[in-house]
């Protein structure tokens, strides 16, 4: 028996599974807010895996650093107002708090936007014009996630020291966890329903973006069939480009909701985990479905949340990721199986 088998035997062996049915059915509704609240988080991202999907055939993995950059552009948005990272929150009463918090989602959703833009044009656009085959396309991805990490973690310390660098930025909290109400005795803060509510609101206008105006007819007919599209009048590279600049505006906005969430999160290599986590929800509700990464973020977040409590706190990523591979051995396309150009209207 090979070492890793004998340590896995001596894990399993040692209890480290624990299998705390009792533990989630007395926890279950608490485990369901904080599930949803995750998920929520989960299916913006994954939406900007889905729409380049869709419309390029393209897995795009350096959108993970995408949202990792829109958590540094929040942060810079915060420090530009006048907030420090002092590790205190800010009291500055309801209205004003919502009123920087917007501001500071827009403020990652233009990094965000702008970085999914560049990303596009320097990296992928000259592939398509030379022709280059859907591999050297996976290979580019994933170079240029690691130049955006590495750009954060070497360059952007140079440019500001307070930016960037090996160490977590200190958090700017504006809000501080309180209970608001109870549901069937879980607690309900106010970061949880700030998170669902901004998830809800975003994932209603994206849906109505692309299923009722003419720029969502637009990405539906380019992933369709581009070369009829184009007879029609339709700019590939328009609909290309506004496709990567709507992923990046998402994930730049999920950014801010997942800094409210994790407020130690904001580093170099922040984006990694949850961009694979994202990546798998797109996959489990249908890689290329709008709908698909929306329902696919909310059953991840739902079932990693159960999973660390029946399996072990430690065990938490690897549910994600089991849960993944379940479904697909029994649905390969995921649970809705559509792609952008046939979704519903």
């Amino acid at each position: 028996m090979s070492s890793s088998l004998l340590a896995d035997a001596t894990l399993l062996a040692s209890g480290s599974i624990e299998f705390n049915v009792s533990g989630v059915i007395d926890q279950f509704w608490r485990l369901t807010v904080d599930g949803l609240a995750y998920g929520s988080i989960y299916a913006l991202v994954a939406v900007g895996y889905t729409l380049v999907y869709g419309v390029l055939r393209l897995i795009n993995f350096a959108h993970s650093e995408i949202f990792m950059v829109g958590m540094f552009g929040q942060y810079v948005g915060l420090m530009l107002l006048g907030f420090n990272p002092s590790g205190n929150v800010y009291s500055q009463g309801i209205v004003l708090t919502i009123v920087y918090l917007a501001v500071a989602m827009v403020f990652g959703m233009l990094v965000s936007g702008a970085t999914a833009v560049g990303l596009e044009r320097i990296a992928y656009r000259p592939l398509r014009k030379r022709g280059a085959k859907p591999l050297i396309f996976l290979i580019t991805a994933i170079g240029m996630s690691f130049v955006l990490q590495e750009f954060v973690h070497y360059v952007l310390p140079k440019i500001s020291k307070s930016l960037g660098g090996t160490n977590a930025q200190q958090p700017i909290m504006l809000v501080r966890p309180t209970e608001q109400f109870s549901l069937f005795g879980a607690s309900v803060t106010n970061v949880t329903l700030v998170i669902i509510v901004a998830a809800v609101i975003l994932a209603a206008v994206t849906e109505i973006l692309i299923n009722r105006t003419k720029f969502g007819r637009g990405i539906r007919a380019v992933a369709q069939d581009p070369d009829t599209a184009t007879l029609m009048g339709v700019s590939r590279e328009r609909i290309i480009m506004t496709t990567f600049l709507l992923g990046g505006l998402l994930a730049g906005a999920a950014a801010l909701l997942y800094t409210l969430k994790i407020p130690n999160g904001i580093i170099y290599s922040g984006g990694f985990i949850l961009g694979i986590k994202a990546f798998s929800a797109a996959v489990l509700g249908g890689i290329g479905n709008l709908r698909g990464a929306l329902l696919g973020g909310l059953l991840l977040g739902l079932a990693e949340n159960y999973g660390q409590i029946l399996f072990g706190t430690q065990w938490r990523d690897v549910v994600a990721f089991v849960v993944l591979v379940a479904v697909l051995m029994f649905r390969p396309t995921g649970i809705l199986g559509e792609s952008l150009g046939r979704a519903r209207v």
